[in-house]
């Protein structure tokens, strides 16, 4: 037989007593630094309320389910009981983003062509969000992934909203004709 060896140590003695928990501001924190350029936010800021816009009101309620209808009537946004009626598919979609987020209020292009590549990018971040979310908690409890969710949407719309919404109509700023002199 073989005698111990004596010089073998635990590990438990080096590691901290308490493991500190994470919290769910330290996990949203984490989510809006990956996202960076690409948040909503950052959409919003950058690419919306830089061109005309014109004010649009969804009154959604807090948690709505939001979801988009091809009716015969046409292309439908349902917002927890309501339903608004969308031009297009694209403007459906672009709402919809802004509807999950729970806003009141929001600037929408006055220039539909650029409606479509801007719904794309909100959307896109949205699901990326909501990836990292799960990503981030994954063996953790369903509650702090609740948590983080609920603050980066509270986030989201309080700075939505301290950015503004824009004109209720658009502004249409056309230049002065001069009459020829004789």
């Amino acid at each position: 037989m073989k005698p111990e060896p004596n010089n073998v140590q635990s590990i438990g003695d080096q590691l901290p007593r308490r493991v500190r928990p994470v919290k769910a501001e330290d996990i949203a924190a984490e989510v809006t630094q990956q996202l960076a350029d690409q948040s909503i936010l950052a959409i919003y800021r950058d690419k919306i309320r830089t061109q005309r816009t014109r004010q649009y009101e969804l009154r959604a309620p807090k948690n709505p389910e939001v979801e988009v209808l091809h009716t015969l009537l046409g292309i439908e946004l349902k917002v927890g009981n309501r339903r608004l009626l969308c031009p297009d598919l694209a403007t459906a979609r672009y709402l919809s983003v802004f509807a999950r987020l729970g806003c009141d209020l929001i600037a929408v292009p006055y220039d539909i062509t650029q409606i479509s590549w801007i719904a794309d990018e909100l959307e896109s971040s949205w699901h990326r969000m909501m990836l990292l979310i799960d990503h981030l908690t994954a063996g953790r409890s369903n509650r702090l992934r609740a948590m983080v969710r609920r603050r980066l949407i509270a986030e989201t719309k309080a700075s939505i909203e301290s950015l503004g919404y824009g004109s209720r109509f658009p502004e249409f700023n056309q230049p002065v004709r001069r009459r020829p002199k004789r």
